[in-house]
């Protein structure tokens, strides 16, 4: 089943660099992503439904029209409503008091504005998700090379000494032994190939796209990222004033706010005035009249919704406190990873892994003419490989929390 599955992802990895392929910078990577991303596309309507909800509420309420007319009168027969008869007309008005239309459109303007910030803090995490996903790619792309080309070697070399077996020139457990080396190396391969797969469906779900994603990173790209004189405490102060989750914190505590205002004012009741006019049926022919309504606030005023909107207040309060405070500690958190990995990054010798790639040509010439054990080409070829990879992995981990010091302090700190 290994087999049947390590070809399977071979014949995929040929199948899709056959298609269309689609290569992105950092810079384009966020473009297109801001672009077609539909998950972004669809979050835009939020804000222009926010938007609709504010307009509607600044509408006057419709007058309301009665007409009543006379439908038979026993007298006269059907629909007496001529000059000796009966009809009845009122035009009623409902007028807010305590400014309920105005303190409404407040809280609905906030509302908009919290869906906007909704939507750029949405756009920031997505776009952190992208980097990270975008930068695996790649260093997991550059130990593919590597494996494909310690494949193609160590193929050669197998044929060859397989070649070798049927002269009766080496043992057949040299010959198992480099087969077996083989394929832990197409293994290793097909799992790189699994988290390369799963990567770019990611990927295309990001672009809204079905081409091949290929990450185009150069020295500059990677050069961006160093700590510059910022310290954990400016930091910390900077992510205060850029992280939009924390606005849509203060624009809650906000909009709790305006709706107490608002419930408080709900509890006034609104007048409705009119004027009537009546035909026949009033103590006088062809009556006019004015009208006035009001609810009387004697048990409904609106109690338990001002209550709950003063809890409200003090809810979100504690959140955004809350979220404060754990902005603070996300930034320490951030700046002490990057401090690890920068460190530990800088303690590989920068020539290292140029004596190793050296060192490695040379082993499969030496192997070929016996200068060294096959137990020896082995252990070097495993570690070899297996450092390189960690080397990567080390790389990627690297940007990926320098990327994560730029999503909580809400900045792009090292600028694309």
């Amino acid at each position: 089943m290994r087999f049947y599955l390590i070809g399977l992802l071979a014949c995929m990895s040929t199948v899709s660099w056959a298609q269309d392929t689609l290569k992105v910078t950092v810079r384009q990577a966020d473009s297109l992503f801001l672009k077609n991303n539909l998950t972004l596309l669809a979050e835009r309507y939020q804000i222009d439904i926010a938007k609709a909800a504010e307009i509607q509420d600044k509408l006057w309420d419709n007058p309301n029209l009665n007409v009543e007319l006379s439908a038979y009168n026993p007298s006269r027969g059907w629909l007496d409503v001529g000059r000796g008869g009966q009809k009845f007309i009122s035009l009623q008005q409902v007028i807010t008091r305590a400014g309920k239309r105005t303190k409404q459109v407040a809280l609905d303007v906030e509302t908009t504005r919290k869906t906007g910030l909704e939507f750029f803090d949405l756009a920031r995490t997505l776009k952190f998700d992208l980097r990270q996903i975008f930068f695996e790619t790649w260093f997991l792309n550059q130990t593919l090379q590597l494996l494909d080309s310690q494949i193609g070697t160590l193929g050669t070399t197998v044929d060859a000494f397989d070649r070798e077996y049927g002269r009766n020139n080496v043992s057949l457990k040299e010959v198992v032994r480099l087969k077996a080396l083989l394929f832990q190396l197409r293994n290793n391969r097909a799992d790189i190939l699994f988290e390369m797969t799963e990567n770019q469906r990611d990927l295309r779900i990001y672009f809204n796209s079905e081409a091949f994603v290929v990450p185009v990173i150069d020295s500059t790209d990677m050069a961006r990222y160093q700590l510059g004189a910022q310290t954990p405490d400016q930091l910390r102060d900077l992510a205060l004033l850029r992280r939009t989750d924390l606005r849509v914190a203060e624009s809650s505590v906000k909009q709790a706010e305006l709706n107490y205002n608002l419930q408080k004012a709900l509890a006034k009741p609104n007048v409705q005035v009119g004027a009537v006019y009546d035909q026949a049926s009033n103590y006088q022919f062809h009556y006019f009249g004015i009208s006035a309504a009001m609810d009387l606030p004697f048990f409904n005023r609106n109690q338990g919704n001002i209550r709950a909107a003063k809890s409200g207040i003090n809810y979100f309060k504690t959140q955004e406190t809350a979220k404060r405070n754990s902005i603070a500690n996300e930034v320490n958190a951030a700046w002490n990873k990057v401090t690890v990995a920068e460190n530990t990054f800088r303690s590989v010798e920068e020539r290292f892994t140029d004596q190793f790639l050296l060192l490695n040509r040379g082993m499969y010439d030496n192997f070929q003419k016996r200068n060294i054990t096959l137990l020896e080409f082995i252990d070097f070829i495993e570690t070899y490989n297996e450092t390189v990879r960690e080397f990567n992995r080390l790389q990627s981990d690297r940007v990926k929390v320098y990327e994560e010091l730029n999503f909580v302090v809400g900045e792009e700190l090292f600028g694309f």
